[in-house]
């Protein structure tokens, strides 16, 4: 059986593009761009929580790495390194390969480097610390909305949550769609491009990743402002076109978590520009609310003009 160090060389140790000294000794060593500053962000993945315990290992290891990429995403940051901490239940050559080839794709994809990680022997649970950098000053937080800001979504939030709920049983998807979902649940793609852009546009930002009405309570929060969500406005085609029907699409997308879209905030004077940064990047975008100036209150504005308060809703590790 191949020992902890045995799997790291064969598996986890690479050249390095932008690392002063990466895998294999005590630390890394980091050199940051001049009028850079780091960006910081750690997720763990654990067994039973996060995925199934007999999840793909390749599709695992992707989403392992992607999931920290999009919080710099959200940021307006750029990712450049990450560590690694792997517990695994046995030595496992076939699934470790599987994991790595399937990290390093999304590591190659977004540039980033492996700088260092521990591996053990216990319960599945995948650990990523991911730096990223950002020019001083123009990281984009989750406290800077203001009332009469514009609220917006990427991409077709929704998606991952109806492949989940396709693999619980309680939708049947035909094949296409089951494709289109479960990729959307197994192999999330950060925003990073968009999210640069967006800096000195949007105005607060965060990444949708337990729910979209308990992310945004992230931003209503930090940023001492209300919402008013239009539910014409929703992105709720895409999710109709897989064969949900209007319950559950609705609680998909406002509810459903795992999209790793970017949901932020912007002044009303940016529309056009967002309007032609999405089609440069040939990436859907949406105009779904507005912030209000009650602090904390977020409401739904339903198709037929009627409002009402919406909880905040979103996945809990503790509820």
């Amino acid at each position: 059986m191949p020992s902890e160090f045995d799997l790291i060389r064969r598996h986890f140790t690479r050249p390095a593009r932008h690392t002063t000294l990466s895998v294999g000794d005590d630390a890394a060593l980091l050199a940051p761009r001049a009028g850079m500053q780091l960006a910081v962000s750690t997720d763990m993945l654990v067994a039973g929580t996060h995925f199934f315990p007999d999840a793909d290992p390749e599709a695992l290891g992707w989403k392992t790495l992607a999931v920290n990429i999009s919080d710099l995403a959200a940021m307006g940051a750029e990712p450049r390194w990450a560590v690694l901490a792997l517990s695994l239940p046995k030595a496992d050559e076939a699934w470790i390969a599987a994991f790595a080839r399937g990290f390093f794709a999304c590591a190659d994809a977004f540039d980033v480097d492996l700088a260092g990680g521990d591996t053990t022997r216990g319960p599945l649970n995948l650990c990523v610390t991911i730096f990223g950098e950002v020019p001083a000053g123009a990281a984009i937080t989750r406290g800077g909305a203001r009332t009469g800001d514009d609220l917006w979504i990427t991409g077709t939030p929704g998606h991952a949550a109806l492949g989940l709920a396709h693999l619980r049983g309680e939708v049947a998807l035909g094949a296409d769609a089951a494709r289109t979902c479960l990729a959307a649940l197994h192999r999330p793609q950060p925003r990073v491009a968009f999210g640069l852009a967006l800096r000195g546009i949007a105005s607060a930002m965060l990444d949708v990743s337990d729910g979209l009405l308990g992310d945004l309570g992230h931003i209503l929060e930090c940023s001492g402002c209300g919402a008013c969500i239009d539910v014409a406005a929703l992105p709720l085609a895409a999710l109709h076109a897989c064969g949900a029907d209007a319950a559950l699409a609705r609680r998909c997308l406002l509810s459903g978590g795992d999209d790793y879209e970017l949901l932020f905030a912007a002044p009303p004077s940016q529309r056009e520009r967002l309007a032609a940064l999405a089609h440069q990047h040939g990436l859907p975008l949406s105009r779904i609310g507005t912030l209000t100036a009650t602090a904390g209150e977020l409401v739904l504005r339903e198709t037929d003009g009627r409002v009402h308060t919406a909880a905040h809703a979103g996945y809990d590790h503790f509820a």
